[in-house]
């Protein structure tokens, strides 16, 4: 499974389980865009897996957000947040 889904009030909530790579990609687009067509939404929720998400998980968003486009159903992406790192210290 590459991601999950929930419809909810018509709202359509996807979330990527990991982050894709370019063999997940293809299939992952494919099933977003039926699961779009299949319930009309009118507000389209995806969490994506981590903060820096890979470049076949970005294509799978760029798709999504050119297909609520086309059908003028607004998009809404989510990711955790980056966890900034301390600084490192110089040992003497």
């Amino acid at each position: 499974m590459l991601f999950s889904h929930d419809f909810e009030d018509g709202v359509l909530h996807l979330s990527l389980i990991r982050d894709l790579d370019v063999t997940s990609r293809a299939a992952a687009a494919m099933r977003a865009e039926a699961l779009l067509y299949a319930h009309r939404p009118r507000l389209v929720r995806l969490q994506l897996p981590t903060a820096d998400p890979s470049p076949a998980s970005l294509s799978v968003l760029a798709r999504l957000r050119r297909l609520c486009e086309a059908l003028g159903t607004p998009l809404s992406v989510f990711a955790p947040t980056a966890t900034p790192q301390p600084p490192r210290t110089m040992a003497a």
